[in-house]
């Protein structure tokens, strides 16, 4: 029933009855329904603080899922501009091996220009020719059977 104090004097252990500052009884059940009324006032705010929370779950993941499909939309432009910068590429090369090929040719035909020459006179020629004697082939009259027997005379 009694402790011993720091000073060394006995000291009840049970509250006094004398007192007046302390309402035993009537302050704890004021405590107690105090403590009700402070729970019954926060629980809408907690259960919107829940509610907040799991909209900002969702939030957060509705803005990862847009984050993932930017960054496969960012990849696949990347994908597609790789690929367009490749088949650019691969056109310009093209394009400079005709043109290659085409100052080739003209070089070989400006070195070899009197050989050219040549060839193309001898064909002229030629097509001349063919042209002539067809030409006069076809200028002749007939003739029937009996005036080329009898040499024209008849």
């Amino acid at each position: 029933m009694f402790a011993v104090g720091r000073s060394g004097n006995a000291m009840s252990m049970n509250p006094s009855n004398n007192d007046t500052t302390q309402d035993s009884v009537s302050a704890k059940v004021a405590e107690s329904k105090a403590r009700r009324t402070a729970s019954r006032a926060t629980a809408p705010a907690s259960k919107a603080a829940g509610k907040a929370a799991d909209k900002a779950g969702e939030a957060a993941s509705a803005a990862a899922d847009v984050t993932e499909q930017t960054a496969k939309a960012t990849n696949a432009v990347a994908h597609t501009t790789a690929e367009r910068v490749e088949a650019g590429r691969q056109a310009l090369v093209s394009a400079s091996g005709r043109a290659a090929a085409f100052a080739k040719s003209t070089w070989t035909l400006i070195a070899n220009r009197r050989i050219f020459v040549a060839g193309v006179g001898a064909g002229l020629t030629v097509l001349g020719a063919t042209s002539y004697a067809a030409g006069r082939r076809a200028g002749r009259r007939t003739l029937g059977p009996i005036t080329r027997m009898t040499g024209g005379r008849f």
